[in-house]
């Protein structure tokens, strides 16, 4: 995925309030609308801390296009 375009497109299905950050809750009821109701809290705690390069809890969408580029 490494168009920009669709990166951005997937990142504001994450967004829910649209504030440009994603919260761990947030990631977690997008997994559930996309599919995947497995996603607990912490899970979604632990995949926004290993995307979350400025440490304030959230992921921008900077953070989750660095991201998709590793």
């Amino acid at each position: 995925m490494a168009d920009i375009e669709q990166a951005r497109a997937t990142f504001d299905r994450f967004d829910a309030d649209g504030d440009g950050q994603v919260t761990p809750d947030e990631f977690k009821h997008a997994m559930a609308e996309m599919g995947d109701p497995y996603v607990t809290g912490p899970m979604a705690e632990a995949v926004i801390k290993a995307k979350d390069t400025d440490h304030d809890g959230t992921m921008s969408f900077d953070e989750f296009w660095q991201a998709l580029q590793g």
